[in-house]
């Protein structure tokens, strides 16, 4: 049976509620789902002028209960000239 579950990001801009949501066949794809979206935001939105970024992915069920969190922590430094 699917279910819809909604992907909440928080990336440094402000958080982006889901309102739309994602069908899945299973709870136990809910963690691949939550890597691919930190994934592309990774690739595609974080700061690396500033050489760090947090990337938060909240889901919520259709109830708008949140049973599960993801984060992704990007630095990077300089380490020798």
């Amino acid at each position: 049976m699917t279910t819809r579950y909604f992907f909440d990001i928080h990336n440094g801009d402000g958080q982006m509620t889901d309102d739309v949501g994602m069908l899945i066949s299973s709870k136990a794809d809910l963690p691949r789902e939550v890597a691919r979206i930190m994934s592309d935001i990774a690739r595609d939105e974080l700061p690396y002028d500033e050489h760090r970024g947090i990337v938060t992915v909240k889901v919520r069920d259709g109830d708008g209960k949140s049973i599960s969190v993801g984060s992704l922590t990007f630095t990077y430094e300089v380490t020798a000239d």
